[in-house]
């Protein structure tokens, strides 16, 4: 059973990737208000995107600053207390001890909350491989959510097709958000754990991360309300 504390429209979150404060500006203007949560990633970022994070959350929107810092613990707990005044919702940090314990203790008495990033939804078991992991993708995201558990970050970040798996680790104790949606019809792209709207939500995801199915659409507000209404009846 899905908490009751994110508003249904909440669940959403729409993936800036864009090239520029112009056209992030133009797609939020499209897409009006069939969206209260939004991501900012390194694209958008690295083009002057973090004013643009603290504009948004002053209009009372929700921001997800979306940068997965991995560092020294020192840089980390530096990084977060920047973010931290912006007025973000979330802020992710790669789930290795060290970072994920310096950026719990670095938002202590702000509003941000840290989300841990378990395994990308681009990798699979072979690429976890070619890259030295022992682990395949299932076993190294429960590893990695049992330690963000114990360090005490706020959710963590998976693909939908873990999402019940973590559900029965954290159960609704840490905030489960999940790129790698994709609407029925829509094309994978560079993702290999995909889910729906409807499945992700219905496996215990509490927030969905859509980014190209909705930037690229001939109506991007339309096709934000398809997965608002999708989110909307299977929470019912």
């Amino acid at each position: 059973m899905q908490p009751a504390d994110i508003a249904p429209k909440d669940r959403l979150i729409v993936a800036l990737d864009l090239s520029s404060i112009a056209a992030a500006e133009a797609m939020i203007d499209k897409l009006g208000d069939s969206v209260n949560f939004y991501k900012i990633g390194y694209q958008l970022a690295y083009a002057g995107g973090l004013p643009l994070a603290r504009a948004l959350a002053t209009a009372g929107k929700k921001v997800f600053i979306d940068l997965k810092l991995h560092d020294i613990g020192n840089t980390v707990a530096r990084g977060v207390e920047s973010i931290a005044t912006l007025g973000a919702t979330f802020l992710t940090v790669h789930a290795y001890p060290q970072t994920m314990k310096a950026a719990v203790e670095a938002r202590a008495g702000s509003n941000l909350r840290i989300l841990a990033v378990t395994v990308l939804t681009s990798y699979d078991d072979n690429d976890l491989h070619a890259a030295g992991y022992r682990f395949n993708v299932a076993d190294l995201v429960e590893a990695r959510a049992q330690q963000a558990q114990v360090l005490g970050v706020d959710g963590l970040v998976s693909s939908p097709e873990e999402a019940a798996s973590l559900r029965k680790i954290v159960g609704h104790q840490m905030k489960l958000v999940t790129p790698g949606i994709r609407p029925a019809g829509s094309a994978s792209g560079d993702q290999k754990r995909i889910m729906t709207p409807s499945r992700a939500i219905a496996a215990g995801a509490d927030y969905l991360v859509v980014g190209r199915p909705i930037l690229e659409a001939s109506d991007p507000k339309a096709a934000a309300d398809i997965i608002q209404a999708e989110i909307a009846q299977v929470l019912g």
